[in-house]
């Protein structure tokens, strides 16, 4: 999963090696244990906690599962919350200064967010007790983001996380092949770009439901810039708009063009396309609301788990992304270059920056770069 993360371009926090036990163990032993009852445990098994006892004691028990009770700390269970400590401790280093500057103010100032599934929950959930219970430094606020399962369609058989990630990249490169009539899999000016496409269909396929809902994943479907609900289609109008912008800028340096105004001095009421008004109204007015609800995890909410919402935003730039592309097809933005004409055109071109910049702050939502080109 860690390299299925990484070719995602997912900055996930990991221990670069196996984290050291040692300390856990000795609080462990001390906590747990007496050295004349450790030999009746089981292999593998430090002793057991009271795990309700401490949920009720911290006034915490909002969230957590009620059949939680006793658990019996083993080898295993450490190894997974050193390795938790370990991700916590090097994150700041790498990425978030943020969240390092929250661990330089206390442990109050940071919250730990587990992303887990529904079958791990009930043993995550004793995992983070578990860190309270043995690390004066653990962070008192942990949320729990849980992810319904996903299904596999068209494939026989198991699939890897490398595999299903070289599966959407073939599917790429084969709809590329197709639209431009030749095979540019091993162009290395392409290679960038299909690797984008690649990471944009598979978390474009991942994020569009709810986090909490099943997801079935149909393998078998191609890939096209045709296909209105992926992130292919997507970048496709993003590419659009830089081909746009482009030949504006081509023209504009050629003298056909007059160059852009002051917004101020445009004449908007010239925008009378329906289409027009529904990129308005329907794109670039709500998306600072959209950023309101999904741009920020709410880690103040009471309970344990804690709701994203990333099929917002990705039905929100398919169903932008559709509008571009119908008012795009019917309306001829660049116009012949006569004087009179460029008025709308100035227009037409405002509202589509507008445009072009909503679609790339929500594609940095999702991590993902612009495309020039497809």
């Amino acid at each position: 999963m860690s390299t299925l993360l990484q070719q995602l371009r997912v900055d996930w926090p990991s221990a670069s090696e196996p984290a050291p036990t040692e300390a856990l163990w000795s609080r462990a032993l001390a906590e747990f244990t007496s050295a004349g009852d450790r030999g009746a445990l089981p292999p593998g098994v430090l002793g057991s906690v009271c795990l309700k006892e401490l949920v009720e004691g911290r006034g915490r028990s909002a969230g957590y599962d009620p059949n939680l009770d006793s658990c019996l700390v083993t080898e295993d269970l450490l190894s997974a919350l050193a390795e938790l400590q370990a991700a916590v401790q090097r994150w700041p280093e790498d990425s978030s200064p943020g969240l390092a500057a929250a661990l330089d103010a206390g442990v109050d100032s940071c919250t730990v967010v587990h992303v887990v599934s529904y079958e791990e929950e009930f043993q995550q959930q004793k995992l983070d007790l578990l860190w309270w219970k043995l690390d004066d430094g653990a962070p008192l606020r942990q949320k729990h983001v849980v992810c319904g399962p996903v299904k596999v369609a068209g494939v026989p058989g198991t699939l890897t996380a490398p595999e299903y990630y070289e599966l959407r990249h073939a599917q790429v490169c084969k709809a590329s092949a197709l639209k431009h009539s030749r095979d540019l899999a091993q162009d290395p000016a392409w290679a960038e770009t299909f690797r984008v496409l690649s990471v944009a269909t598979i978390k474009f396929e991942m994020l569009s439901k709810a986090p909490q809902s099943q997801l079935c994943v149909a393998l078998a479907d191609g890939i096209s810039t045709k296909g209105t609900k992926s992130g292919t289609f997507v970048m496709y109008n993003c590419a659009r708009l830089a081909t746009l912008f482009e030949g504006y800028k081509r023209s504009v340096e050629q003298g056909l063009y007059p160059a852009s105004p002051p917004v101020s001095s445009l004449d908007f009421s010239l925008l009378r396309e329906e289409g027009e008004w529904l990129l308005l109204f329907n794109g670039v007015l709500p998306f600072p609301d959209l950023l309101h609800q999904t741009a920020a995890l709410d880690l103040t909410a009471p309970g344990l788990r804690m709701a994203a919402h990333t099929e917002m935003v990705c039905k929100f730039l398919v169903q932008l992304s559709m509008d571009f592309s119908s008012y795009y097809n019917r309306v001829h933005v660049l116009t012949e270059p006569r004087p009179h004409l460029f008025g709308q055109m100035l227009a037409r071109l405002q509202l589509l920056r507008a445009v072009r910049e909503v679609l790339h702050a929500g594609l940095a939502l999702l991590g993902l770069p612009p495309l020039s080109h497809i």
